[in-house]
């Protein structure tokens, strides 16, 4: 285990409300119809977001984790505090609380079998600064990681200046830096922000980018990835070659069901200065490639999945693991969290799941253009 105290996650949480929807036929369409009474079950009350998801599938793992996100002094934020709490002593310590903002919150909308649908109030992340950061935490810990920016208004404002100026000002402390996205409406002020300039200005100081495909490929702004398909490999190697050409030591490209794509930088240099969580085995992360396809599991909620598939990769990084077993802890943390409909209950401590791991625990069939990058 590296000798750095903790690993900060900060950025976007909210409150979750996941109500149980029984199996039904049809499709959305005969779903959600307007004036129909659904019944429905109990609901499922926990945290979400970046900094609740990924911090405390960290946290379940088994990593010392600080959490720094914001809510409102109001019912929904002490629901949050308390649930933070309920998961351990200090895990709310990080928090700040704003007398002038309220909770955010989700109504997670996620069917059987049926990708999630959030309906979602972002509350008090709108008002997410650089300097709600304690610097002087941070430059006691190993690693930095950040979720969600595109759901937090001024974090993609004014280009991203502000979010530049966060890790502009943790890359100063020589802290390894880690960064996850969120897809926003492309019709919103979010999908409307000039994405490639906030890209360009932004990546030269991240270490570690976890962005999903549709993330990418909408933010990069080029209509001509949007066609091309994913099976035949070309698009993945062309967005991984973009971000390390604008700047990232480690892509990392989340794929949903098809599982999960590496790309590193060949500049030992880069990978040498990420900072305190800098592999130690630099060779093994030069000019690497690969690909993990999701381990098997019966699905029962996918909210958080890619929070906590993140979670899993940085765990690996954080404990100086190789980027194959990184990879692999990344998909194993993913596959657990979607055992249960909350993000994080389902994720196990981390010797039980490097057991599980070598238990013959079956893969989903791989994309086949990426089968020889296993």
């Amino acid at each position: 285990m590296t000798h750095y105290s903790n690993i900060v996650v900060a950025g976007h949480i909210c409150l979750d409300i996941i109500p149980t929807i029984n199996p039904f036929d049809g499709g959305l369409e005969s779903f959600l119809v307007p004036g129909k009474l659904i019944d429905i079950g109990k609901a499922v009350v926990s945290t979400g977001g970046a900094v609740s998801n990924t911090g405390l599938a960290l946290h379940r793992l088994g990593l010392p984790v600080e959490l720094m996100g914001k809510v409102g002094n109001d019912p929904f934020g002490q629901i949050v505090l308390n649930l933070l709490e309920s998961r351990g002593d200090k895990l709310a310590e990080g928090m700040i609380v704003s007398d002038s903002d309220q909770t955010s919150y989700s109504v997670v909308i996620s069917p059987p079998d049926v990708d999630r649908i959030f309906l979602h109030c972002p509350g008090a992340n709108d008002t997410f600064r650089a300097d709600n950061i304690d610097y002087e935490t941070l430059s006691k810990s190993g690693m930095f990681h950040f979720g969600y920016p595109p759901l937090m208004r001024t974090m993609y404002e004014n280009d991203g200046r502000e979010l530049t100026e966060i890790f502009r000002r943790v890359k100063k402390l020589g802290i390894t830096t880690s960064l996850d996205m969120a897809l926003p409406d492309p019709n919103s002020p979010a999908g409307k922000a000039n994405w490639p300039k906030i890209l360009a200005d932004l990546l030269p100081h991240i270490d570690v980018f976890l962005p999903s495909l549709d993330e990418i490929v909408f933010m990069l702004g080029d209509k001509e990835l949007q066609n091309q398909p994913i099976a035949d490999g070309r698009l993945l190697k062309d967005i991984s070659q973009r971000l390390i050409d604008m700047g990232v030591a480690i892509v990392v490209i989340k794929l949903g069901e098809a599982g999960l794509y590496l790309r590193t930088t060949n500049d030992k240099q880069r990978l040498e200065t990420m900072g305190t969580s800098a592999p130690k085995d630099i060779a093994a992360w030069t000019n690497r490639e690969f690909y993990s396809p999701c381990f098997k599991v019966d699905v029962v909620g996918t909210t958080g999945a890619g929070d906590c598939t993140i979670a899993g990769f940085l765990a690996g990084l954080f404990q100086s693991l190789g980027p194959e077993d990184a990879l692999t802890a990344a998909v194993a943390t993913g596959a657990c969290s979607v055992e249960t409909a909350d993000a994080t209950s389902g994720v196990q401590p981390w010797d039980k799941m490097q057991m599980r791991i070598k238990s013959n625990w079956n893969r989903k069939a791989p994309i086949n253009a990426f089968a020889d990058l296993r």
